[in-house]
């Protein structure tokens, strides 16, 4: 359906995030200590606890958004996947035949276990009473996250900007807010633009730190330097190496983030993104270096301002008003896809 947008003019309503470090450590620690002390079963707890906080305290319009997942569902969930894993490595350990037969199985199954994670997402969140949703099919998902991966591997990854444009389309265009629908609209071509500015620019950067830096490097050798010396130039270079790539990889997320959601509307209201390369290497840089200093107590601190950067990036310009939303009608949905996302640490929110 398209609408009229040049009749009103938009308000920008920019998304906050009033969720400090400092609250988000207490949270934090006290979910770890007791998913230690019970052996991870309150780890489905502590992940409700924690979106719950989060959810709360992201804000557009004047509302905040809710969660509604049940610890008890995404704890049989996780039960669920566990026994798949373990059967697995059981297996493997039995015969790598069978091994390789259960591989096969949960290959299978897990794009029917994303899909499931995803609708499980969306339906547990709200805004203003209204719960979002997914739809999409079993084929849908099997297309996407088996036979065109599969394909992929056959192209030594040139159809990955093909395969990113096609999941968040899928993504973005079966979510729902109530009974309306998200729309995309961010082409293939602009997707391949984005990851061969990347490349061109990782390479480019490799090339000259393999001329400029590596050439003092092999200087050092061919003039029969001191071994110290030959270390510290050896040091740098490879320093140098890890900074431009850790520099580099800041550009991607940007320009990602930024092409996804400004090509993403809700009927007629236009998503904005608008990070910065600058400050995402900035925030990214000082994160590490905090989790390193800290030996990892710097995590909540750094997750708080990461989250909070990428959503304060983040606006929806209006076009009349956010009251006119409609719920839809649902049905609760299983967390067993949940529970495997959770043990497989994927995330498809870029």
């Amino acid at each position: 359906m398209d609408f009229d947008t040049n009749n009103t003019t938009p308000k920008r309503e920019a998304i906050t995030f009033s969720a400090t470090g400092s609250e988000y450590f207490r949270i934090w620690i006290v979910n770890l200590l007791l998913s230690i002390v019970t052996l991870g079963i309150y780890s489905a707890w502590a992940k409700v606890r924690r979106n719950r906080y989060f959810y709360s305290s992201t804000h557009l319009a004047g509302s905040s958004f809710e969660y509604h997942g049940n610890a008890v569902a995404i704890l049989k969930g996780r039960i669920a996947a566990v026994v798949l894993i373990g059967g697995y490595n059981i297996a493997l350990r039995v015969s790598p035949i069978v091994g390789l037969l259960m591989f096969v199985l949960l290959a299978a199954i897990l794009p029917w276990l994303v899909w499931k994670s995803l609708q499980f997402k969306l339906y547990n969140t709200s805004y203003r009473g209204i719960r979002f949703g997914f739809g999409g099919s079993a084929k849908e998902a099997y297309k996407y996250f088996l036979w065109l991966p599969i394909l992929n591997t056959f192209t030594a990854g040139l159809m990955t900007p093909f395969l990113h444009q096609r999941l968040k389309r899928f993504q973005h265009t079966q979510s729902r807010f109530g009974s309306s629908q998200f729309s995309f609209d961010a082409t293939v071509g602009s997707f391949y633009k984005t990851y061969l500015l990347f490349f061109a620019l990782l390479l480019g950067g490799l090339l000259v730190l393999i001329f400029v830096v590596f050439g003092s490097v092999f200087a050092s050798f061919a003039a029969h330097a001191n071994d110290a010396t030959k270390v510290g130039s050896l040091l740098f270079a490879i320093g140098a190496l890890y900074l431009w790539m850790f520099t580099v990889l800041p550009l991607f997320l940007t320009m990602i983030q930024n092409l996804i959601w400004n090509h993403t509307r809700l009927q007629q209201h236009q998503f904005q993104s608008q990070l910065t390369w600058g400050r995402t290497t900035f925030i990214m840089l000082t994160n590490l270096l905090g989790i390193v200093v800290t030996l990892g107590l710097f995590s909540p601190f750094a997750h708080v301002r990461w989250l909070k950067y990428r959503l304060e990036a983040t606006s929806m310009l209006v076009h009349g008003s956010l009251d006119e939303f409609v719920a839809a009608t649902g049905q609760q949905v299983s967390a067993t896809g949940e529970g495997m996302a959770d043990l497989l640490d994927f995330d498809l929110s870029m």
